[in-house]
């Protein structure tokens, strides 16, 4: 789909939140006329609440602009990456720190970091900051974003996803790693072989399947 937008927004005010930037990065926003979609999320009647009509913005976005919501990460973060559009955060504590998991580290090849006191004190013109980066960059940037897409959603049990792994199989992975470690800790033994876990797990979990009926699982993992 043509990119129709550098950047994108999709929002409302704290005005409760002092320590919010949400206003300037609207105002930013608004003043670039053309190069920056903002949606208004305030109470009343929108279009927030349509999840096709917000995936279809971030689709024509460049960039989606992810800054702290009720929480240090927002559901549109997710949305954003779905859509193939490079995330943008101003607080770290917004997604890589706490997907340890599910989010690659290096950080810089999928996502635009800006830190928020540079965007209080005024110090950052955001379209300016991305119109600096290339067409060359851009591209290489949205096809890691499209890699993290398995990563971050839940697939159909009934499906096969032989050659990549969901969040769901991320998470399992993570969790009997830490629980190698801590057993490594506690007894001092050797590590049990990586391949061998797995193959012992996903038996576990096809004997559940074959259980329990099928459940499908949310497309979110907040």
């Amino acid at each position: 789909m043509k990119k129709q937008y550098l950047l994108s927004f999709t929002g409302a005010t704290r005005p409760n939140n002092e320590d919010s930037i949400r206003s300037q990065i609207i105002n930013q926003c608004l003043d670039s006329r053309k190069q920056c979609k903002f949606l208004n999320c305030a109470s009343g009647e929108n279009k927030c609440d349509n999840p096709t009509y917000v995936i279809e913005i971030f689709q024509r976005s460049k960039f989606c602009l992810q800054p702290s919501g009720d929480s240090f990460t927002r559901r549109s973060t997710f949305d954003s990456i779905l859509a193939g559009c490079i995330p943008v955060f101003f607080d770290s504590r917004s997604a890589y720190e706490q997907y340890i998991w599910h989010l690659p580290k290096n950080y810089s090849k999928y996502f635009v970091f800006i830190p928020e006191d540079e965007v209080k004190d005024g110090r950052v013109n955001i379209e300016k900051t991305w119109s600096c980066i290339s067409e060359e960059e851009v591209a290489a940037m949205r096809e890691e974003v499209v890699r993290l897409i398995p990563r971050i959603i839940y697939a159909n049990p009934m499906s096969r996803l032989e050659t990549l792994e969901d969040a769901f199989d991320v998470a399992i992975e993570g969790a009997l790693d830490r629980v190698e470690k801590i057993r490594q800790e506690m007894e001092g033994g050797k590590s049990t072989n990586r391949k061998e876990r797995n193959n012992k797990t996903q038996l576990q979990w096809r004997e559940i399947q074959r259980l329990d009926p099928p459940i499908f699982r949310s497309h979110h993992i907040s």
